[in-house]
């Protein structure tokens, strides 16, 4: 017996940039997402210089949600190296922090990790010379792996991936072009288009576009804040996606169904 689908609404969004002064500036969004989401996904620079007093005040303002939150991290957490205390203060305000790791929720499955530079195609860096580029390319690498074995994880019909760098040029065009390199690596893209991810969220690149795909065609977008405003003014700082996802029942077959805004 076929059983119908009930739609599972995702609000995403970056690059928050919380300081220490930041109190009460994006409560109403939250609360917005509250009244409108099923769950909140937040990619990446969520602090400012990743100390533990703009955490607090952020962690303090998600309180008023009471849906799912996941997260990923960004460069920013990691500006002050207290990222392991900034991980603390969210999770202890029920964030779900994905590194390298992966997790169902609603009948969805999600991957997520920071991800890094190196740039796209044919201009990728590649290790070759110093020590210190081999290195640089090797944290590009490994951020690729991590992002395979999560989405290796999933069982589901329908995967989400979240990242903070991008995966595809195509979402940091507007930037300039001398800075390609460090918003984002090809490297997270193969895995992408290998597992069949329905859609991929990411933020970094605050002057880029806001939709993209990879070469497989899986969507990609830009969810940083000022992308948002700079191209939806009518519209909420959020992006929301329905994934349309099949009762307990019925989520064994395999099938995926298209997405819709």
């Amino acid at each position: 017996m076929k059983i119908p689908s009930n739609p599972v609404r995702l609000a995403a969004m970056g690059d928050l940039h919380y300081t220490k002064t930041s109190h009460g500036k994006l409560k109403p969004v939250f609360e917005e997402i509250g009244d409108s989401a099923d769950i909140l996904l937040l990619c990446g620079d969520l602090v400012d210089y990743g100390l533990p007093e703009e955490t607090e005040i952020l962690a303090k303002e998600l309180s008023v949600l009471k849906i799912p939150i996941l997260a990923v991290f960004g460069n920013h957490e990691l500006e002050a190296g207290k990222q392991d205390e900034v991980h603390r203060i969210l999770t202890g305000a029920g964030v779900n922090i994905l590194d390298g790791t992966a997790c169902e929720m609603q009948g969805i499955g999600f991957a997520g990790v920071k991800g890094f530079a190196g740039g796209f195609g044919q201009h990728s860096l590649q290790p070759w010379g110093e020590p210190g580029i081999k290195k640089f390319v090797q944290e590009a690498i490994d951020e690729a792996l991590k992002l395979e074995s999560a989405l290796a994880k999933l069982r589901t019909p329908h995967k989400i991936a979240m990242l903070h760098y991008s995966p595809v040029e195509a979402t940091v065009e507007g930037e300039p072009a001398a800075i390609y390199p460090f918003l984002g690596s090809s490297r997270l893209e193969e895995p992408l288009n290998r597992y069949g991810v329905t859609a991929v969220f990411h933020g970094h690149a605050h002057q880029g576009r806001p939709e993209g795909r990879t070469q497989a065609g899986v969507p990609v977008y830009n969810v940083a804040i000022k992308v948002l405003r700079q191209n939806f003014p009518d519209r909420p700082i959020f992006r929301l996606l329905e994934i349309p996802v099949e009762t307990a029942a019925a989520a064994g077959d395999g099938r995926g169904r298209e997405m819709r805004t």
